[in-house]
């Protein structure tokens, strides 16, 4: 059944396990949208099946959890699907949010960071790297505005009244409560 699984963007495919599971996956990680790798099927898409998949299973979450930094639990799932008589196993990759995503023994190089470029994989430059680890920090929680620009702390300063402390006026300013923009809460 060659054909039915070609690579592309979204798709790799892999007969079995390799030393290059990490940079696949790190490279969909930090794709648009993020991808599937296909094991126990040939790169010409004949299916092949896997011996072990329960094994394998095992190995990919492990390799994944251990060898690849930037929050990776909730990104990945791991699927046994039987085609033609066959195991495979199907992970899917979603694209992350804490990219870039590099390898822990690398770090976040140019060496440990890797993106899908069609159906390869290619190291970041170092512009690339820096671009997409600035919008990481960019969207952290510290730098997004609220919402509620009307909001008073009239709850905390009882809370503070009632265990015999005080607020002066300058704890807005200390716990960072004020916008840059409005100099108010």
């Amino acid at each position: 059944m060659k054909g039915e699984f070609i690579e592309s963007q979204h798709i790799e495919l892999k007969r079995g396990l390799t030393d290059k599971l990490e940079q696949t996956v790190i490279a969909f990680l930090n794709s648009k949208n993020g991808g599937i790798i296909y094991f126990g099927i040939d790169d010409d898409g004949t299916i092949c099946g896997v011996e072990n998949p329960d094994l394998l299973q095992c190995q990919l979450a492990d390799r994944i959890k251990n060898n690849i930094r930037g929050e990776t639990l909730g990104l990945f799932d791991i699927v046994l699907e039987n085609v033609n008589g066959k195991s495979i196993v199907k992970l899917i990759i979603s694209s992350g949010t804490e990219k870039p995503y590099y390898l822990k023994e690398k770090g976040m190089t140019s060496e440990g960071c890797f993106i899908r470029n069609g159906s390869r994989i290619e190291q970041m430059t170092g512009s690339m790297i820096e671009k997409a680890f600035a919008r990481r920090t960019r969207n952290s929680l510290s730098v997004i505005t609220s919402p509620r620009q009307d909001l008073t702390f009239e709850q905390l300063k009882i809370y503070y009244q009632e265990h015999g402390k005080t607020l002066n006026e300058q704890f807005t300013t200390s716990l960072n409560f004020l916008t840059e923009e409005k100099n108010t809460i």
